[in-house]
């Protein structure tokens, strides 16, 4: 399988912009600007997750979910 040079720099613009993205998240969390909410259900997020992960962006269920999507 050959891969075309497209290929490649689509796979790493999209990367990139994973990257970026969660970045912003991270220092905006840090700057205090983080959402309290999950972005999946908009259920608040446990005031012991927000410390422990303060750029937390599900609630634990959600969070689950999602890593079990992933693999």
């Amino acid at each position: 399988m050959n891969i075309s040079e497209r290929q490649i720099e689509a796979g790493e613009a999209v990367v990139s912009l994973e990257r970026d993205t969660a970045i912003a998240r991270i220092r905006a969390a840090l700057e205090g600007a983080g959402e309290d909410r999950c972005i999946v259900c908009d259920e608040p997020i446990n005031p012991a997750r927000r410390a422990a992960i303060p750029s937390a962006e599900r609630c634990i269920g959600c969070q689950t979910q999602f890593e079990k999507e992933r693999l």
